[in-house]
């Protein structure tokens, strides 16, 4: 798998190109938006090698259910955003679209756009059983389900650069109090303790996800989705900001962090070239390091493991943040022909075993319980395993904040966070300006 340029939002696929031409639509056998006005539709994104596995999946449906078949359609992530927008607005959306769970498909549910599934998953209880159950909670929405969880899961991960922490005859930290006493011991030896592409945001966004839950429990972020007054500020919150203040101002990233794109990898190749000791990133950059950096990964050298507890913090040390599955809504518009042929879709083929065996091929792990009995014959079957046993067995899967919020909310939280890293803004001036995103 090729996976040099995939990033958190290339979890569903790769981003930033142009639109399909109408001639490409009406290929895929659409008679418009949202595809024939009877007949199943469904809207998948581009990018490998998802796109393929999606394809596939769909065509081997279509040909088990020759009178019940699904028009195909394919957009480029950014301009699927766009048209998922304008189509919804007409009432020409797609019977089956993508979804990233969360703050958008909440917006979704509270307009009535979409499908209640909370019944099809009832009747359908072994289905949901062979699925984590940690991949539900960004497909919920008021204790009911609005989408489907399916394909791959990538959590958050804390790598470390081996053969630096043997030079310094240091081990992974395990607590965040070990994590600061091996910020100098790494300086000290011209080395940077932490990589990070801080001009993207986003990657900064991943260390308050985690000092969050470590410190205040699921609890805490679950106060901020639901809009509780003052919960940016409570003291678990003005904790957390201060902690990563505080690596900050101790030299733990690597020089210049706010410049670096991680779009452009430069993140993770300081990390493979010996440059910085740790970088906190999404399973998805495991592939392209072991791909771009020589025998970094298949010579043993890379090293992975779980975030650092907070010593006195309430989270759960199991716990973990990232993106828990990709998800697939149902439109409410849709006929209820079609909603029959999509649950179908469901039941019989999304996470159905080819499919599954797909995902594992690609270098993926897909959310599908016993799935790791398939991971022997691969050469990364311990990374595989390692992020199969992080996501099953974690006691909460925090979806990535700026898909759990809603989106203006989200564009805060990231300007924000830039301030907060660049220590242009003390912790409660962030607590403050988040705050007023919801009105408190």
């Amino acid at each position: 798998m090729n996976r040099t340029q995939a990033t958190r939002r290339s979890f569903l696929t790769a981003a930033l190109a142009a639109p399909l031409t109408a001639s490409a639509l009406a290929s895929c056998g659409s008679s418009g938006p949202g595809g024939s006005a009877d007949g199943a539709s469904m809207w998948i994104l581009t990018g490998q090698p998802g796109e393929g596995i999606r394809t596939a999946a769909v065509e081997a449906f279509n040909e088990a259910n020759p009178d019940s078949t699904i028009a195909l359609s394919a957009f480029q992530n950014d301009a699927y955003k766009s048209k998922i927008r304008t189509a919804i607005g007409a009432g020409q959306a797609p019977t089956i679209l993508p979804s990233w769970g969360g703050g958008g498909l909440r917006d979704y549910v509270r307009n009535g756009k979409v499908e209640d599934l909370t019944g099809f998953f009832t009747e359908n209880a072994a289905l949901k059983d062979r699925l984590f159950a940690s991949a539900f909670a960004a497909a919920t929405v008021d204790g009911k389900i609005y989408a489907f969880p399916c394909e791959a899961v990538t959590p958050i991960v804390l790598y470390h650069n081996k053969t630096l922490f043997e030079q310094v005859g240091a081990q992974p930290p395990t607590t965040w109090d070990e994590l600061m006493a091996l910020v100098p011991v790494f300086n000290d030896a011209g080395i940077a303790p932490f990589s990070l592409g801080g001009q993207s945001r986003w990657t900064n966004m991943m260390w308050l996800e985690y000092l969050y839950d470590r410190i205040g429990g699921a609890e805490l972020f679950q106060s901020i989705y639901d809009g509780q007054p003052g919960a940016w500020s409570q003291p678990a919150s003005l904790d957390a900001l201060t902690k990563v203040q505080d690596l900050v101002r101790a030299d733990g990233f690597v020089d210049g962090f706010a410049s670096i794109a991680a779009d452009s990898n430069a993140d993770q190749a300081l990390l493979y070239t010996g440059k910085a000791a740790m970088m906190l990133h999404g399973a998805w950059t495991y592939g392209s390091m072991k791909e771009a950096g020589g025998d970094f990964v298949t010579g043993g050298h890379l090293g992975y493991t779980t975030f650092p507890v907070v010593t006195g913090g309430k989270g759960d040390p199991t716990a973990t943040v990232g993106n828990p599955s990709g998800y697939y809504a149902v439109s409410a518009s849709a006929s209820e022909e079609a909603k029959a042929t999509a649950q179908k879709f469901f039941s019989d083929t999304l996470v159905g075993e080819a499919t599954t065996k797909a995902w594992i091929e690609s270098g993926s792990v897909p959310i599908v319980i016993g799935a790791d009995e398939q991971f022997g014959g691969s050469e990364d079957a311990d990374w595989l395993q390692f992020v199969y046993d992080l996501a099953s067995g974690a006691a909460t899967f925090q979806q990535s904040w700026d898909q759990a919020l809603a989106p203006a909310a989200a564009d805060a939280l990231l300007e924000n966070i830039e301030a907060l890293f660049n220590l242009t803004v003390t912790p409660q001036q962030f607590a403050d300006a988040m705050n007023a995103t919801t009105g408190s």
